[in-house]
């Protein structure tokens, strides 16, 4: 089984968002507490992101929050978790995200959660990170996604083996053992990103 100590949640900051979700974010953070699984996010107060830092830090778990200072000056910022740094721009935290994590985490989100996920999955096309990629997958929010990359590798514009960049889940206690039992990734993925 592969050492998990820091996981990267990506997920919503809205907080009009239907309940289900709230109580899936909620669960997984459970989840990492009782694997004394460190949260690392995107530092805000609300939405799926509040859930999950709060779930967290009320089982006494640890959470490092990455946000923007331009995000800060508006109070999107939870100032209760545990280290919560404050970086110049979007990519520099999208960045730090990377740094240290066992695997990252896709929950539901709109345009930001899902830009965030995308790269990470480019990224890993290119082996540039190697870590397993986790979609949650509660309600079949990514249902279309999950059909638009596979639609990608079928029309041969993702290589065949593309689907084993990501793993796809439907409730938060499958998120761990997917992660422990996720297949390596190839170090030389750059060799093979081209399809000819």
């Amino acid at each position: 089984m592969k050492p998990i100590h820091q996981v990267c949640v990506y997920c919503a900051s809205s907080a009009l968002i239907d309940p289900a979700y709230f109580l899936a974010a909620k669960k997984l953070g459970a989840e990492l507490v009782k694997n004394d699984i460190t949260l690392v996010y995107g530092g805000g107060g609300q939405g799926l992101m509040g859930a999950i830092a709060d779930e967290v830090l009320a089982g006494s778990g640890k959470v490092i929050g990455i946000i923007p200072d331009f995000m800060k000056k508006v109070e999107w910022a939870h100032e209760g978790v545990t280290e919560l740094h404050i970086v110049g721009d979007m990519h520099e935290r999208k960045k730090r995200f990377l740094d240290g994590t066992d695997a990252l985490i896709a929950l539901p989100g709109g345009c930001g959660t899902l830009e965030e996920l995308l790269e990470a999955i480019t990224l890993k096309r290119l082996g540039l990170f190697n870590k397993p990629i986790i979609i949650l997958n509660t309600s079949g929010y990514f249902d279309p996604l999950i059909q638009q990359l596979n639609r990608s590798i079928e029309q041969k514009f993702m290589n065949h083996d593309s689907h084993l960049m990501w793993q796809v889940v439907n409730h938060p206690e499958e998120v761990i053992p997917a992660i422990a039992q996720a297949p390596d990734w190839h170090e030389d993925a750059i060799r093979h990103a081209n399809l000819k």
